[in-house]
């Protein structure tokens, strides 16, 4: 059954509405906590100073507004004025957000710079999305039709990828009485609905989950073609995976990754006080990368936000909000949405300064008390579901965690595992090794294996479930023998545990580690995973069976070996559309000749 939404709902009371008082003056400045004399609701949107610097009320004390600002607040001084703009912070939802570069309000940073410089000039206020380009908008209902909040009235094709499909804003419904294709820019009225007029745009509060009819459970994975994230611990489509790790690590790296790769329909990459060359690297990087499906530019499904650690820390606070409220917005259109928010350490960070500026009682190591509740309040926004215009989309959250010093029982950590399904633990002394991606076997786990096993194994292989089982047994031992090992030798253990250590070692260098610049490597189909992992016990398991007569140290070169330790470089397209069969047969008469 549909949600309606009602303006308390959207943060927004009657009361605030009504006529009176909406400008107020600066009493005092802390940082970027701003606290004036004005009439306001929480979450009111407000131009703080002279400049008109953007920022949200987030606290009342009696007639004093708590404002927390977006911008830098160096140069305000009490007595300037604020005005109440009686708005909630919202994003503007329409054509042409895809390949857009916002920071973290959605200001559009590519066309701040080309008209400003480099530097974002504080208060400066352009409209999010490009006003006057005309789009070819296509109506899919007729005069008369009977429609509600959230179903599609027309198209949009923004890009050869990409079709943009209009929806009933919110709160609207009724018969359309006028609706017309043809050429329109945003701003143009393209329909009647209701008695109102509407546009191409919408505005949505980004604090507000987007209304759905119905919950679904998840029930099958994001595919990656990363081996360790699809293989032994995958995530599922409307799930939440977490990536903690300590600084140097790969989380970025792993998140830029399953942004090239994965199979969602959107890309939404946040960057959450994360350094500025890193940012530097994905905004300068991406618009040269190719969807790997359609030969486009990947920037056509992709939408980049960026606040990085040198920008106000108040809208850090913001970013991640705007990234799941445009997910959502792409989710209710029925497309599969990956978010990357990179990383919610930075976003916890700026929840504990604005804390302690509004002087609260602080929680476990400085945090606020309410952190668990806010991490839980994006994370839940994930999901697999069914949208009000009756069909089905999804939005899979990976968020990146950097616990100091690669403690993974401090706050932000924990509170995550708590609503995180899937864990990928990354490990510095993997990276160090040059491993990557550099992620814990041991320490990493998915608690959707059991759906995606059964979707695996009827989609790619029947024994899929069953060697992703025999893999982690088998790095288990091996890690058990590693004790023993450093104590006695492995000259010391006899034949079978050596042969377990040298097919673990397979499974870890040849199967784990990954190659990105290698073109053949840095994305595996599932079924080049599975012929992979298929022939790495068949070789164990005859290995096995003549174990009293095998040299393992002229093993190491054989002919059969160094194939099956060379089989991720071979074309992916060898493997496809039944193909793997014959590499199977081929690579095993080599193994059964090495070990004649």
């Amino acid at each position: 059954m549909s949600k309606k939404i009602t303006e308390e709902k959207l943060g927004r009371s009657k009361k605030s509405n009504s006529t009176g008082k909406n400008v107020g003056e600066i009493m005092r400045v802390s940082g970027p906590v701003v606290y004036a004399k004005m009439r306001a609701a929480v979450n009111d949107l407000v131009k703080v100073g002279n400049t008109g610097l953007m920022g949200e009320v987030i606290q009342l004390e009696g007639s004093t507004s708590v404002i927390q600002v977006y911008e830098d607040t160096i140069g305000l001084m009490p007595g300037e004025k604020v005005v109440n703009t009686k708005k909630s912070l919202s994003v503007a939802l329409g054509p042409g957000i895809l390949g857009g570069v916002f920071d973290g309000t959605q200001r559009p940073l590519d066309v701040i710079a080309s008209k400003y410089g480099v530097f974002v000039p504080r208060g400066v206020d352009i409209p999010s999305l490009d006003m006057d380009k005309k789009w070819e908008f296509k109506a899919k209902v007729k005069i008369g039709a009977v429609v509600k909040s959230g179903e599609i009235i027309g198209e949009v094709k923004e890009n050869p990828i990409i079709t943009h499909k209009i929806m009933v804003p919110n709160g609207i419904f009724g018969k359309v009485e006028k609706i017309s294709s043809g050429a329109f820019t945003n701003k143009d009225i393209i329909a009647k609905i209701g008695g109102k007029e509407i546009t191409m745009v919408q505005h949505w509060p980004v604090r507000v989950p987007r209304p759905v009819e119905e919950k679904q459970g998840v029930h099958r994975p994001l595919i990656s073609g990363q081996r360790i994230l699809d293989f032994f611990a995958p995530v599922a489509k409307g799930g939440v995976a977490a990536i903690p790790g300590p600084f140097g690590s790969g989380k970025t790296v792993t998140q830029q990754q399953l942004a090239k790769w994965c199979d969602a329909d959107i890309i939404i990459y946040v960057g959450c006080g994360e350094r500025g060359n890193e940012m530097t690297e994905v905004l300068s990087e991406f618009p040269h990368l190719k969807d790997p499906k359609s030969g486009q530019p990947l920037m056509n499904r992709t939408v980049l936000i960026a606040n990085t650690s040198n920008m106000p820390v108040a809208a850090r606070e913001a970013c991640v909000y705007t990234g799941i409220t445009i997910a959502e917005y792409f989710r209710d259109m029925g497309y599969n949405v990956a978010l990357m928010a990179d990383s919610t350490s930075r976003w916890a960070e700026a929840m504990r300064e604005i804390s302690g500026r509004l002087e609260e009682m602080p929680g476990e190591e400085g945090y606020p008390a309410y952190l668990s509740k806010r991490l839980a309040e994006f994370y839940e926004r994930a999901g697999y579901v069914k949208n009000l215009s009756g069909g089905e989309g999804s939005i899979t959250v990976v968020g990146a965690v950097s616990p100091p010093g690669g403690d993974f029982s401090e706050p932000v950590t924990q509170n995550t595992l708590r609503l995180a399904k899937c864990f990928w633990a990354l490990d510095a002394n993997l990276a160090n090794k040059r491993h990557y991606p550099a992620i814990n076997w041991l320490r990493s786990y998915s608690l959707y294996n059991r759906i995606t096993d059964k979707w695996y194994n009827e989609n790619v292989s029947s024994d899929w479930g069953e060697m992703r089982k025999r893999c982690h047994k088998l790095l288990q031992e091996e890690a058990e023998l590693q004790e023993i090992v450093q104590l006695v030798g492995v000259d010391s253990l006899p034949k079978d545990q050596q042969l377990l250590l040298f097919a673990a070692r397979l499974v870890r260098e040849d199967f784990l580690q990954q190659n990105a610049f290698h073109e053949d490597d840095t994305f595996c189909p599932l079924e080049k995973q599975a012929s992979m992992i298929r022939l790495i016990f068949g070789f164990y398991d005859t290995a096995k069976e003549v174990i009293e007569d095998l040299d393992l140290d002229k093993l190491r070169e054989s002919s059969g070996v160094q194939e099956l330790a060379q089989l991720k470089y071979r074309q992916n397209d060898t493997f496809m559309d039944g193909k793997h069969e014959a590499v199977e047969k081929e690579v095993m008469k080599l193994i059964e000749k090495s070990l004649r």
